[in-house]
Order: C-alpha cells, then sequence, then structure tokens
C-alpha cells in the first residue's frame, strides 16, 4: 500500500469533524449565527432535533471511519468475530463498488449542498462572521468524495489490477 494511500485514509475523519463540531454547537443552545429570513436566530427545537444533530454527527464520522477498510488489514480479510465471513478473504469488490458508489453520492450531496453559497439564497447568516465559520467547518466535506475516490483507486490497484511487471512476463 502506498503510504500516501495510509494518510489519506486518516485524513478522511478530519474531513468531516468540524462539520460535526459545528452541529454540536446547534447542541449545546447556540443558534451558530443561523437566523431565519426575519433575522431572528434559529436554534434546535425539542429533545427530536437535538437527537437528530447529534445522530448526524456521529453517523458522519462513523462513515468516514469506514475508509479505513481500504487501507487495513481487515479491508482484506474480514475479522475471525465476524460471524460466517470471520477469517476469509474480502471480495475486492464487495469494498471498492460500495466506496465508490458513496464517494459520488458523496460528490453528488456536498455540490448540491453548497449550490447557493455565494448567492442570496444561501442559509441566512446573522453577520458575515458566522457564515464564514459555517463555510469553513463544511468545506472539507467538498474533499471527503473524491479522497475516497482516490482511496478506493489505490485498493484497486492494490488488490485487483495485475502489476505491469507480471503482465510483460507471461
Amino acid at each position: 500500500m502506498p503510504p500516501w494511500a495510509y494518510w489519506l485514509a486518516h485524513a478522511i475523519p478530519f474531513m468531516t469533524l468540524p462539520s460535526g463540531l459545528w452541529r454540536l454547537g446547534l447542541v449545546a443552545g447556540s443558534s451558530m449565527g443561523v437566523t431565519n429570513d426575519a433575522g431572528h436566530p434559529i436554534y434546535l427545537e425539542g429533545t427530536g432535533e437535538t437527537i437528530y444533530v447529534i445522530f448526524l454527527s456521529l453517523f458522519s464520522e462513523a462513515v468516514a471511519l469506514i475508509a479505513f477498510g481500504l487501507v487495513k488489514p481487515w479491508g482484506e480479510v474480514a475479522p475471525r468475530w465476524i460471524p460466517f465471513i470471520g477469517g476469509r478473504r474480502v471480495n475486492p469488490y464487495a469494498a471498492i463498488v460500495p466506496a465508490v458508489l458513496g464517494a459520488l453520492c458523496l460528490i453528488a450531496i456536498w455540490t448540491y449542498g453548497f449550490r447557493d453559497l455565494f448567492t442570496n439564497h444561501f442559509i441566512p447568516f446573522s453577520s458575515p462572521a458566522w457564515k464564514t465559520l459555517m463555510i469553513a467547518c463544511y468545506a472539507p466535506l467538498q474533499l471527503w468524495g473524491p479522497a475516497l475516490l482516490v482511496l478506493t483507486w489505490a485498493y484497486y490497484r492494490r488488490r485487483v489490477s495485475v502489476p505491469v511487471a507480471l503482465v510483460s512476463a507471461r
């Protein structure tokens, strides 16, 4: 495995962390500068919204951590504690297909989510500083999908493609 792939896999969870921390500011009772159309701060309402925001933050971090499977041994051989498949070789496409689809979905989600960033149709904020903070926290998510694609390509090259030296030796 190339060293850059190892480091990229470890960088992916840090791409999701700032947005999760920003959302936890909402859980802590701050409006994080978000306002309604009348300019009044918006806060989370009720336990349901609070639980949802906490779950979203934890879930996105957990999904980001799955990228380690593309560089760790458990992405090649299933851990023994997993029923039925423990100790068996992981079919590379069982990791490649979901990773590619997930990366493409992430690219689509965050491209769509940032579509109005520089227009008057974006989320209203009480000040440019609050908007800048939110953008700084969410901008790394734009890198998550492409980073996962590159990492998946490295996994594919390592697990599936035949090295050029072997092809020419035949």
